[in-house]
């Protein structure tokens, strides 16, 4: 279809094709995600010829989306720990990519950046004596150093709880050298793909823990900074979010048994006292 003729009905048109044809609706959005940063960036205006606000999705299938994004895949300071040590064990890898993957990980639970801005660091980017990552490039999909995300995503990220202080200690012992901090052999960025098939998800296959991405380490950190009751306004900071609904939708479902050990609560189900 030429792009001229393209509109939120035709776009709705396509949408229940292929909704009919067995795709998800979180797999047609991707779809239509992937349709607008094309069409974005081929157009003049830089601007895509349709929103995602239009599209006619039943209320039964929104209520069923926001239910399921509450289920996404976290993981926790202590499920990242146990993740690093098997890292450290993998036959696969060198002992200087085993190195990288364990800091890496480390750091992406510790701090709640997003993978583009990890793999984005460069040493001058860490103050240990303030405890402190400055944030200020990304590394986009193309594998390119540039901005970020958005403008709250420029920040200072402060890791002064217990996990960024291990963080920030194994990261000081695992920096050598001026640049990238995650760099490839070449010299450039990681590619995020590579550090997933090679050692997060061997990782936790043999773990049996769920399989998900660098996100989930994101997700972890945000909840365990809720928990430890850390102002939302902190939050919002640290992680770079836009907007309060934002920090909010990462925290997610928290599983049963991190609220009971929460809520320490006993046997009869009375909560202990303070």
């Amino acid at each position: 279809m030429p792009i001229d003729h393209i509109t939120i009905d035709t776009v709705n048109d396509w949408a229940w094709k292929k909704k009919r044809e067995g795709l998800s609706w979180v797999t047609v959005k991707n779809i239509l995600r992937t349709m607008q940063r094309v069409l974005s960036a081929s157009s003049k205006s830089k601007t895509a010829p349709f929103s995602q606000d239009g599209l006619a999705i039943p209320e039964r299938d929104k209520l069923q989306m926001k239910i399921n994004s509450r289920k996404h895949v976290s993981y926790s300071w202590e499920q990242t720990l146990r993740i690093v040590e098997q890292v450290r064990q993998l036959e696969t890898l060198g002992e200087a990519r085993r190195e990288l993957y364990s800091t890496l990980f480390l750091l992406a639970s510790a701090s709640g950046l997003r993978i583009g801005e990890l793999l984005a660091l460069n040493s001058d980017d860490i103050d240990f004596d303030s405890s402190t990552i400055r944030v200020d490039e990304s590394v986009d999909r193309l594998g390119q150093v540039g901005r970020c995300k958005n403008v709250t995503a420029y920040r200072t990220v402060v890791l002064a709880d217990v996990e960024g202080k291990d963080a920030m200690q194994k990261l000081k012992q695992y920096i050598k050298q001026d640049g990238l901090l995650f760099r490839s052999k070449r010299g450039g960025p990681l590619v995020e793909n590579t550090i997933l098939v090679q050692g997060l998800h061997p990782a936790l296959k043999k773990l049996g823990f769920l399989k998900s991405g660098m996100h989930a380490f994101r997700r972890g950190c945000n909840r365990r900074w809720e928990l430890a009751r850390v102002s939302a306004a902190v939050i919002r900071q640290q992680m770079g979010h836009a907007s309060a609904s934002m920090t909010a939708l990462y925290t997610g479902e928290i599983p049963v048994e991190v609220v009971k050990n929460f809520l320490q609560l006993e046997p009869n189900g009375a909560a202990k006292a303070a």
